[in-house]
């Protein structure tokens, strides 16, 4: 069953102004249409900004906690909806329901978190340096904000960043990936429902170059929070940077699992095929490196590539499937491209490193969960994100090297080591170079209520969820007040 939708400005669902539109299928299935969708351009983003900047007005003046009221509903109906929204959300981009059904909660667990926020808010208060004077700071609104978001967590990623700006008394405008917009089209109809104001939330469907890149550029927008490859970011940095625009990034990553000689194996297996291969290898979070070390070594990548050679590929809508198929086209075909990388620059293919064809396959962009064993930290394999199911396994031969080899990456994301030992975790938490560290974990499942964020390539310095979302959507106001009544000179008349 396929639904036409429409752009959402100013609390009206309409088409784009060309009239043009896209189409959105099912990556198991190219034959299964789940929607069409405006093809917008700079006009329509025109009218969208021109709508959230008329709806700030009125939006930053509302009491927080009565905002934070209209993101708890929109929580609370995503929470009634969640099964239909995560049948649509694997329709539309391929991943297994499980894990549809996490990116929904994900979502929920947000706007609850977020919602709390709006009785919170804390400002900051010092006593003054001089008498009958008053100091404290304050969190201000920004204005209108611009939501680039993947496709990868069509729910999850759009509510880290527009839950919080809500509540913040920031105005949005959203636009999803081409692969995702039923997704986020609900997500938006949710906030609708739930009583946002009009011209609060706003919402396009487009490509990056006709829409992302004119909202980013417009000048009525104050920050831009984007998620997705580095190499956008570097473009988006230079375009805010000439308008000393607020930009905060969340791009990708090159995560490593260590396994040392005392790690409980049966877990460490555990977690690198979830780490590797769930959300088939899409996730900035994904493990795309396996340092071994080297007394466990072989029997590890014996057990491992027994174990990924069992993952069930197949329609993420079949409970009995694990892995699903990539995206689109494209993203298998690049998947396929490095996997020649590999074979050239003299990796070992131990499994995998096709896709999977035949009866119930043929209209879908399947790959097989594919593994290379002796990947050395130089090679391409091992440095550049590959956003697929692949994993790169490397031997090393201490703590300290397997340290080396997992900070010798342009990325720092996330990480992962497996131990017995709580003085090798601790000195990894404190030596590995990663916005977050999983110790006896995969390098993905992180929580709405902690910051998520890296380092190096992986960003710009911004963190999202958690209480540090509110530093990328508020400004800090500091405020003094002197009721002395006669003028007093800081650092002056007190020295």
């Amino acid at each position: 069953m396929s639904e036409t939708f429409q752009n959402f400005i100013d609390g009206k669902w309409v088409p784009a102004r060309s009239g043009k539109t896209f189409e959105n299928r099912n990556p198991a299935n190219q034959d299964e249409l789940v929607g069409a969708f405006p093809d917008s351009d700079e006009s329509d983003v025109n009218a969208a900004v021109a709508a959230a900047r008329r709806a700030y007005e009125s939006w930053r003046l509302v009491p927080a906690p009565k905002r934070a009221e209209i993101v708890r509903r929109a929580a609370s109906l995503l929470e009634a909806q969640k099964e239909d929204l995560a049948r649509l959300m694997t329709r539309e981009m391929g991943k297994v329901l499980a894990e549809t059904r996490g990116d929904v909660q994900e979502a929920i667990d947000c706007g609850f978190f977020a919602a709390g926020e709006g009785r919170r808010l804390y400002g900051d208060t010092a006593p003054s340096e001089m008498p009958n004077k008053a100091a404290y700071s304050v969190r201000m609104p920004v204005g209108v904000c611009a939501m680039i978001t993947p496709w990868n967590f069509p729910m999850a990623i759009p509510s880290w960043k527009i839950f919080p700006a809500l509540v913040c008394g920031n105005t949005v405008v959203f636009k999803p990936a081409t692969d995702t917009p039923a997704s986020a089209a609900k997500f938006v109809g949710v906030l609708a429902e739930a009583g946002a104001p009009d011209g609060v939330i706003n919402f396009l469907t487009g490509g990056g170059r006709e829409v992302g890149a004119p909202l980013a550029a417009h000048p009525d927008v104050r920050v831009v929070s984007f998620t997705g490859s580095s190499e956008v970011g570097r473009v988006l940095a230079r375009e805010c940077g000439t308008r000393l625009k607020r930009l905060s990034l969340e791009l990708g990553g090159k995560n490593a699992q260590i396994v040392m000689e005392d790690a409980n194996l049966d877990l460490a297996l555990e977690g690198v095929l979830w780490g590797a291969f769930g959300t088939t290898g899409q996730r900035c979070t994904a493990t795309s490196r396996l340092i071994l070390h080297r007394p466990i070594a072989g029997v590890f990548l014996e057990r491992l590539v027994e174990a990924a050679r069992a993952l069930k590929v197949g329609d993420g809508l079949d409970p009995s499937t694990q892995v699903g198929p990539l995206v689109n086209e494209g993203q298998r075909e690049t998947t396929a491209s490095y996997v020649e990388i590999g074979k050239k620059e003299g990796a070992e293919l131990v499994c995998g490193g096709e896709p999977v064809k035949g009866p119930g396959f043929d209209r879908g962009f399947f790959y097989r969960p594919t593994v290379f064993a002796k990947v050395r930290p130089n090679m391409r394999l091992a440095r550049e994100e590959i956003f697929g199911p692949v994993l790169s396994v490397l031997t090393v031969d201490s703590f300290e090297e397997a340290i080396h080899v997992q900070n010798d990456t342009p990325y720092g994301l996330s990480s992962s080591i497996y131990t017995q030992d709580v003085n090798r975790a601790m000195r990894a938490i404190r030596d590995i170079e990663a916005g977050i560290t999983y110790v006896n974990g995969p390098t993905i499942g992180a929580e709405v209520h902690m910051p998520f964020g890296g380092v190096k390539d992986t960003g710009n310095g911004h963190r999202e969820a958690s209480h540090t979302v509110l530093d990328i959507f508020t400004e800090w106001k500091t405020v003094y007040i002197d009721y002395s009544g006669k003028l007093q000179r800081a650092q002056i008349d007190n020295h």
